[in-house]
């Protein structure tokens, strides 16, 4: 039996990922991106991506076995394709509306080389009816082929978790809507053989872009519900953490963490796919505020054991938006960056995952946590727990510090012991 080509449309974490688990389970995968050094390095069975545990032994295996292979041509690709897989970003821009400006460019490609009898299927986060009304319409005016019959049209959103992707992909349902039932009978059985997973079929596109949103926005909501819990826990000089564990286990009570700030490509995005189509003046709306001003309600109770800022000389440990990736978007730190500067404070910025070239091409001063580098900080934040700070010495800074734990991550009586003042979001107390 021959093998079905897949052409894999964006090679980031995700998208890579993808085209080398297809790849691995029987079919030939072709993928698409606009970055030629990102091609070239697939073309030698290389992952650009260092930080995903097990991926570049599967691009590796993919090309040794000769399944996979990269291309900056999309639509020849696409005419080689029985079956096309999307995953290119959909951003929201400085006011908070949705930017199609690199999925739109995919789909001119794809358009432009789609032929008739072939399975599209968006995995990309996308509002509420895109992937018909916007992309399938488009899909149809560019190839001359009609939607549901000549070409195939299904959503299936991306569910998984940076450093757990592989496994992700086998251990979470994979939702599938069609804009029709064959689309959905296509997509599905693509995603059995491909994924090896389980797979929850709804009846729309409408319904899994929809799931996937709700996903970030629950999520969004409690983080919020938590964050506000812990604004009012140290006006009461009550340990959060520690009451938000015993309210938990009573089995209905699910109080997630609280902490400086939420970042990444999915929670503080997503939620706008929503309100910029009219859910607004609510929770969403409402927890988007809150999760955004933990940064500033952190500077607060910074500045009431600190005083000014000014001249202060500040620390913050983790560029990345969370523990143990390497991923800047949305990072609580470049808020913090921000406010700091305004507050006249001497910014630097830790994080083991990016070397001092990354940091330069950011725009960041990098410290190193030498002795001589933070022998005069006045002020350390972590921003993200990445499992490196437990081992950093804390003797070393200068005695009096203030360590402001914005992850809940560390115990006061071991940072006290050092000779550092501790305060942490929600009044965590011994």
């Amino acid at each position: 039996m021959n093998k079905q080509t897949v052409a894999v449309i964006g090679l980031g974490k995700i998208g890579l990922t993808l085209a080398a688990v297809y790849a691995t389970n029987n079919y030939n995968v072709i993928g698409c991106d606009v970055n030629k050094d990102v091609v070239q390095a697939v073309n030698a069975g290389k992952s650009h991506i260092d930080n995903e545990p097990g991926l570049p032994e599967l691009v590796k295996k993919a090309h040794d076995t000769q399944t996979l292979r990269a291309t900056t041509n999309t639509s020849e690709a696409v005419s080689k394709s029985s079956i096309v897989v999307v995953i290119v970003p959909v951003l929201i821009d400085s006011s908070n509306d949705v930017s199609y400006t690199y999925i739109d460019s995919a789909t001119e490609a794809i358009g432009k080389g789609l032929k008739k009898g072939t399975t599209v299927i968006y995995e990309t986060t996308l509002p509420t009816g895109d992937t018909r009304e916007r992309f399938g319409r488009k899909l149809e005016e560019l190839s001359q082929l009609k939607m549901g019959s000549d070409f195939y049209l299904a959503y299936s959103p991306e569910r998984v978790y940076s450093n757990t992707i592989i496994r992700d992909l086998k251990l979470y349902p994979k939702i599938v809507g069609g804009v029709n039932e064959d689309s959905l009978i296509y997509a599905s059985a693509f995603y059995r053989a491909a994924l090896q997973c389980e797979v929850l079929p709804v009846e729309s596109t409408e319904t899994a872009e929809f799931a996937k949103v709700a996903e970030c926005v629950y999520r969004d909501v409690n983080i919020a519900l938590a964050n506000e819990l812990a604004v009012y826990a140290d006006a009461c000089g009550v340990n959060l953490k520690e009451a938000a564990n015993a309210s938990n286990t009573q089995p209905f009570s699910h109080i997630h963490a609280a902490g400086i700030g939420v970042g990444g490509h999915c929670i503080p995005i997503y939620p706008y796919f929503f309100i910029s189509r009219g859910l607004q003046n609510g929770i969403i709306q409402e927890s988007r505020k809150t999760n955004d001003n933990m940064a500033s309600y952190a500077l607060s109770r910074i500045e009431k054991q600190q005083g000014s800022l000014k001249d202060s000389q500040v620390l913050i440990l983790g560029l990345s938006y969370r523990e143990n990736v390497k991923e800047t978007e949305k990072s609580t730190t470049w808020l913090l960056i921000d406010q700091l500067e305004s507050k006249g404070a001497n910014v630097s910025v830790n994080d083991p995952h990016y070397d001092a070239q990354e940091f330069l091409s950011y725009g960041v001063k990098n410290n190193d946590l030498s002795p001589e580098a933070v022998k005069d900080v006045d002020v350390i934040i972590l921003q993200a727990n990445h499992q490196e700070y437990k081992k950093v010495n804390f003797n070393m800074f200068q005695k009096d510090a203030l360590f402001f734990d914005g992850r809940n991550a560390f115990h006061r009586d071991d940072i006290i012991s050092a000779g550092l003042r501790y305060d942490a979001i929600g009044g965590a107390k011994s």
